[in-house]
């Protein structure tokens, strides 16, 4: 008995062991040392540059240096780097959201900002580079006219601004709220009051661009309650640039709040502003919560604390200096572009004001968060592979709050702004990014309703609208393809991206059919792998491309396929042609893998000589369309992994490492190329991927999901496994003899065992362990050739 006891007590040790071993918080690294919020920062979009910002936070505070004034391209950008001074420091950046900018100022009182020409027409002020510092979670700057330091940081629902005076007897604040902001458009209504002495509460009503055509007459609020730890000694009103002295409150367009103070030197002007999208009150409990027993400095270190916690999921070792800047620069953005839409009690906007409620734990506290969200378009190549990697708690978050769009409206969105459509992209993959989660196993979301979500996403056509994309879904359902045509909207926008949509939809109906499978529902499965097969249908023969037809059946003439816009969305027929990312083994046999392999090293031996489509001296995010190839914008995204599947997977070693050195950079100018769409972190997304030699052309579609090899850039990466849904505790990525011109693989093996393909299944590597690659400077042609990745034209029915 005595020795049974003695083994009972040892193997309970071993096991406290091996349980401590899975629960242990291992030591953060400083990683916010490697990023660098300024880069791509030179025309870059409106939620683009939010440093004073948490990981998918809702207060993303940001510097404001054209939020007026439009400069090509996107339209205001908000933040651009080449710009020398600064109108304001805005509090909402999301995709057709913007609003509630604060700017401190000295002297005579202006109220309207001015302009990049001439500054001293309003507020803004000059500031000087040297001056200004960026990183996670925090932003400073001093502002040269006035001899104003600024410091802006934030929680998730709260931000902070610092503002430190010279002496001066005309200290002001402007609480700018009438003015559009980005790409939020006009606003509809403003209002703010001065309540309990030193504090500001309001709201602002806007009209995003997008729902005037998405969904018109619908519009976007916002509430804020902002303290101040001093009472102003004057206060006034205004529009424009007419004044009301004394006034305390203001409503309506064009308008905004001033307050007065007298400052002595080195004083501090702090404020804390609760945030919400649905009202007043939970913009004060917002506050409340989030800033209790809490100042600037406290907020501060806890911002680049949360940061490092969640980029020390992913941990890279070795490399250039330069290439950990671009890796965690990219995750960064990849872990800003969604933000909050919810409350800190799971209260969340839905359209026309009302409010929706997520579920609660036995705390009190919300079970997931809702967002509001640009369009996923071909994001899921890339945020969403990282996402599901390292991040599935959020990625399964971020699906139930479009389930729970679909329940308030009927529809998945494909853009959305606290419950109105802000579709841009008129496909929705929403249905495919939902089916992506279910097949790599995160399904503690709401399955059943998220399933009907999606079929009906990809089948019905009936009472769809251009908020919920897929407007021309019908042709696609009952013709077998999207036809050539002109379809005219209300606001004179005209789309004729009728071959694009083909290969979407058949791209789209693939993955929910996937899912289906996995629900046991075979009559819609093979329904939808039928449509998945509609890619053919506009196949031309004769020339080898993806060729539009028009109604009559007929493949349109005067067809060039390096024509920009015509049949293609953002692309051409060059770019397109290789659009077919779940069966590429169906389109090398409609093309012939020599013909396939000869356009695609002549596409990237051209590309690399235009910085694959993100060079010239255009800076303008759509300067790749007409181009053989463009890594700026996301249709190309999987062309340098085909190679994997025609035969010469060194081909994507090479250019997979080529682009990353040679596409990325680390300034403001050259981040993503030049002038290019990083839209909400996707491209940095890719880069993630990329630099770890992982991805995956088929974006989760399939129900058996794979990784495709590439080059990895490291000498060693660490992901940390989330265990509430992989059995692995960590997958490590090594390489051996690691050198900047070894792009090749040589070999590959998993937990010791050799693999021979150059794909692995992504439920073996989630279970843990070590996928080891050995480099070398000339590629090994026997390798990675014996069996190409999954595709639906060779995998099991």
């Amino acid at each position: 008995m005595k020795y049974l006891i003695t083994i009972i007590i040892i193997l309970l040790s071993f096991a406290s062991c091996k349980s401590n071993k899975k629960t242990k918080e291992k030591p953060l690294q400083d990683l916010t040392q490697y990023v660098d919020p300024q880069i791509g920062s030179v025309h870059g979009r409106w939620f683009f540059y939010t440093p004073a910002a948490r990981p998918f936070g809702m207060a993303k505070l940001a510097p404001h240096t054209n939020a007026y004034n439009s400069d090509g391209g996107w339209g205001p950008t908000g933040y651009d780097n080449r710009h020398t001074s600064i109108e304001g420091f805005g509090h909402f950046h999301e995709f057709q959201i913007g609003g509630l900018v604060f700017m401190p100022t000295t002297g005579a009182l202006k109220t309207i900002p001015g302009s990049l020409e001439n500054p001293d027409d309003g507020y803004r002020s000059r500031f000087e580079k040297t001056t200004e510092h960026a990183e996670a979670g925090y932003y400073n700057v001093n502002l040269s006219d006035y001899n104003i330091t600024v410091e802006l940081t934030a929680t998730e629902r709260v931000g902070y601004h610092r503002y430190t005076f010279p002496k001066t007897d005309e200290a002001h604040l402007i609480i700018d709220i009438g003015h559009k902001q980005g790409e939020s458009s006009n606003v509809t209504d403003a209002y703010a009051q001065l309540v309990n002495n030193n504090e500001v509460e309001g709201y602002i009503e806007t009209n995003p661009e997008y729902t005037k055509f998405c969904d018109p007459g619908k519009r976007v609020k916002m509430y804020f309650v902002a303290k101040l730890n001093k009472t102003p000694i004057k206060t006034g009103s205004f529009v424009d640039t007419l004044h009301q002295q004394g006034a305390r409150s203001t409503k309506g367009i064009n308008n905004g709040l001033y307050l007065s103070f007298a400052m002595e030197q080195g004083e501090v002007l702090e404020i804390q502003t609760g945030l919400s999208y649905t009202s007043i009150t939970n913009a004060r409990l917002n506050l409340e919560k989030e800033s209790k027993g809490k100042n600037f400095g406290t907020v501060k270190n806890e911002s680049k604390a949360i940061w490092n916690k969640k980029l020390n999921k992913i941990v890279v070792e070795g490399g250039e200096k330069e290439d950990r800047i671009k890796f965690y620069t990219g995750l960064y953005h990849a872990l800003l572009g969604r933000g909050l839409s919810s409350d800190a009690n799971g209260d969340y906007p839905l359209v026309d004001g009302k409010i929706g409620k997520t579920t609660l734990d036995a705390n009190g506290n919300p079970k997931y968060h809702h967002y509001n969200t640009d369009g996923i378009w071909g994001g899921f190549w890339n945020l969403s592979q990282v996402w599901a990697l390292a991040y599935p708690d959020y990625f399964s978050s971020y699906i139930q709050s479009n389930i729970d769009f679909y329940k308030d409206r009927g529809w998945l969105h494909d853009g959305a702004a606290n419950g109105v459509f802000t579709n841009g992209v008129q496909t929705n993959f929403q249905g495919l990014l939902l089916a992506s989660a279910y097949n790599v196993g995160i399904r503690d979301f709401d399955i059943k309703t998220g399933y009907k979500a999606a079929l009906k996403n990809e089948l019905e056509y009936s009472g769809r609208n251009l908020g919920n994309g897929k407007y021309d879904l019908a042709y696609f359902i009952k013709e077998k393809y999207v036809p050539y045509k002109d379809t005219i909207i209300s606001n004179g926008w005209v789309f004729n991206f009728g071959a694009s949509h083909t290969l979407e939809y058949s791209f789209s109906s693939y993955a929910v059919a996937q899912m289906a499978k996995g629900m046991k529902d075979y009559g819609n499965y093979n329904k939808l792998m039928k449509l998945a097969d509609y890619y053919k249908n506009l196949f031309d023969p004769e020339t080898k491309f993806i060729r539009p037809k028009l109604e009559n059946g007929k493949f349109i003439e005067d067809f060039d396929p390096m024509r920009g816009w015509d049949g293609f969305q953002e692309g051409n027929a060059y770019q397109f042609t290789w659009y077919i990312p779940h069966d590429p083994a169906g389109l090398i046999k409609l093309i012939g893998k020599p013909l396939f392999n000869e356009r695609l090293e002549t596409m990237f031996n051209n590309a690399q000589k235009n910085m694959f489509g993100g060079g010239g001296e255009e800076i303008h995010s759509f300067s790749g369309v007409e181009k053989l190839y463009n890594h700026g914008n996301q249709p190309c995204l999987h062309n340098a992994w085909l190679f994997n599947y025609s035969g010469k997977p060194w081909l994507t070693q090479k250019w997979t490492r080529t682009i990353c050195n040679e596409f990325y950079g680390t300034d403001p100018l050259h981040g993503y190329g030049i002038g290019q769409d990083e839209d909400q972190g996707q491209l940095g997304a890719w880069y993630v991927m990329a630099s770890m030699g992982l991805f995956d052309v088929q974006g989760h579609a399939s129900a058996n999901t794979s990784f495709q090899f590439g080059s990895p850039i490291f000498n060693k990466i660490t992901i940390q496994l989330d265990n509430k849904y992989y059995p692995g505790e960590d997958l490590v990525i090594e390489t051996i003899n690691q050198q900047p011109n070894n792009f090749y693989v040589q070999s590959v093996n998993f937990n010791g065992s050799p693999i021979k393909n150059n794909w692995i299944y992504r439920d073996e590597i989630v279970r843990g362990g070590t996928l080891s690659f050995t480099m070398g400077p000339e590629p090994n042609k026997q390798w990675g050739i014996e069996q190409v990745p999954p595709s639906m034209s060779n995998e099991e029915k």
